[in-house]
């Protein structure tokens, strides 16, 4: 029998989302980062954003191949790749005398970090048998990236401080060969590995039965609209509070907080699914909720416009604590489980590569901030009405009915 972790969820399945928390650390480490950096190494503001973007490339180009790859092979043994992958560029990366370097190995991160997630739904279905404990799992899952980049945000500041980034990107390498160290200790081995050319067939086979059902598709693109907005208002933070003259110390914090709390929504997401909730309900209240803050974001005066991204970030979480449930139940079978997460993975990237530059775009043309909800309101706008047809298919996957929504 396995071990419980936290309120039944088996041990093993928390130290999945303790290797996702861990595994995001590298996507929270650059942004601090870029100021040592182009002081010494000389990297430009172009190349930052590259290093920035970087990250997302892998995902929105081989979400879907890496996937069908972990379901195919084996998602253990994908998820230890992954890690050891992206240990060593992590240390390639502190050894880089070159700019150039430095963007060849984030690009390899991004490949290790794609790799270490996306297999983690599909081994959390694994050992979570028990449907209500299986969504406030997944729920937990959802939380791994704001946990692990508003970790990365926080501290990672101080370590450059204290001791310069590349022994910070060192030790973090460190924290990636550790993490696989976990997996091999605490996650189940996989079954027998697909080999051949029947193996190439049927992972064909799988990448076109994934792409042809609509349920990847429809929570693939609610993904996209989610985190593209998302991104676009957290990652701006800094430029916002830095233009409105907060002080430096407290810009930092405050940006690592708005990105933390959207864990709250993706925790409570899961509780409430397992409790009956409906899907349509979760979706509009996340998607509602991230109108209305964007909007308080960039219009309110300061102090409630804080407290306004605070409720955008955190209330936002319901939507991907929701979405990761429903890829989950509406792969197409269960040896489409990582597919699926991958081609919601490619979206949810190819949102992130393009809401931010789209609203900094808006607000040049514009000239400020002030109408940038305008886009966040068009996503919230497409994303409830995509959350009419997921809640169509999640009663339809359902073995009894849910609760009336």
């Amino acid at each position: 029998m396995a071990r419980a972790g936290v309120r039944g969820i088996p041990a093993g399945a928390m130290w999945i989302v303790a290797v996702g928390v861990a595994s995001a650390l590298h996507v929270g480490k650059l942004p601090p980062a870029l100021p040592v950096l182009a002081r010494e190494l000389g990297v430009t503001l172009v190349q930052g954003g590259f290093l920035l973007s970087l990250i997302q490339l892998a995902g929105m180009t081989l979400g879907a191949m890496l996937g069908q790859v972990a379901d195919r092979l084996g998602p253990r043994r994908v998820m230890l790749a992954g890690l050891l992958v992206l240990a060593v560029a992590s240390a390639a990366g502190a050894l880089a005398p070159t700019p150039v370097w430095l963007l060849g190995t984030r690009a390899v991160e991004g490949v290790g970090f794609l790799m270490a997630v996306l297999p983690a739904p599909g081994l959390i279905r694994r050992l979570v048998s028990q449907p209500t404990l299986l969504a406030r799992a997944l729920g937990w899952w959802g939380a791994y990236m704001p946990m692990g980049a508003a970790l990365g945000l926080l501290l990672a500041p101080w370590g450059y401080a204290a001791w310069g980034w590349r022994p910070m990107w060192a030790l973090l390498a460190g924290v990636a060969a550790l993490s696989a160290w976990v997996v091999a200790r605490q996650v189940p081995a996989d079954g027998p590995a697909q080999g051949g050319t029947a193996a190439l067939r049927a992972a064909w086979g799988g990448l076109r039965q994934t792409l042809a059902a609509p349920g990847p598709w429809l929570v693939a693109l609610a993904f996209g609209v989610y985190s593209g907005q998302w991104l676009a208002v957290v990652g701006f933070l800094p430029t916002l509070y830095t233009q409105a003259g907060w002080p430096l110390w407290w810009v930092g914090s405050a940006s690592a907080l708005a990105a933390g709390v959207n864990l709250v929504g993706n925790i409570v997401a899961g509780r409430l699914l397992a409790q009956g909730w409906p899907v349509r309900r979760l979706l509009w209240l996340g998607y509602g909720a991230m109108a209305v803050g964007a909007l308080g974001t960039f219009t309110a005066p300061a102090p409630l416009a804080y407290g306004a991204v605070l409720v955008f970030s955190a209330l936002g979480g319901l939507v991907p604590g929701t979405l990761f449930a429903l890829a989950v139940r509406l792969a197409p079978s269960p040896t489409t489980v990582s597919t699926t997460v991958g081609w919601v993975q490619q979206l949810s990237s190819l949102g992130q590569f393009v809401g931010p530059p789209l609203v900094a775009w808006w607000a040049a043309r514009v000239g400020g901030w002030q109408w940038s909800w305008l886009f966040n309101a068009a996503c919230c706008a497409l994303g409830g009405g995509l959350a009419v047809a997921l809640h169509a298919r999640w009663q339809r996957a359902q073995p009894a009915p849910q609760r009336g929504g």
